[in-house]
């Protein structure tokens, strides 16, 4: 299984993408091997951009891409890697962060516990604060 990061889908509906066909070959290259998910933070996130968000998953489901829940065994993890990202920021920056994990610390976390793959065109994240993860990019 290898695990979508938002961009991934969004880059595959999108003609105009430069990332379109690597994101569309990404997806079909999971669909034909191990199969491909995204979580539903992802989803989340794709359905407050689209003027359709009652047949987002829809449209996923017929790309052959499975739609899952975070487990809960991601939250912990999930925790410590916004922790020291919220530690760097403050050090680096002076500026402080949402006390609210963002997204993709969630989607990393997922793909961490799994032991999965994951697809990103923004690898910078998740190579800093899911060094373990194998990531997929253009």
């Amino acid at each position: 299984m290898i695990l979508l990061d938002t961009n991934v889908l969004i880059y595959g509906f999108d003609p105009r993408s430069p990332f379109c066909g690597w994101a569309r070959e990404t997806i079909a290259e999971a669909v034909a091997g191990d199969g491909v998910a995204i979580n539903a933070v992802s989803l989340a996130e794709i359905c407050v951009g689209d003027l359709r968000p009652e047949t987002v998953a829809q449209r996923f489901r017929a790309w052959d891409v499975d739609i899952l829940d975070v487990p809960v065994a991601a939250a912990e993890t999930c925790a410590d890697a916004y922790a020291v990202y919220r530690q760097r920021r403050r050090a680096e920056s002076g500026k402080g962060s949402p006390p609210i994990p963002l997204p993709d610390f969630f989607i990393g976390a997922h793909a961490q516990i799994m032991d999965w793959p994951l697809a990103t065109a923004d690898s910078g994240r998740f190579a800093t604060y899911f060094p373990d993860i194998v990531l997929k990019t253009p």
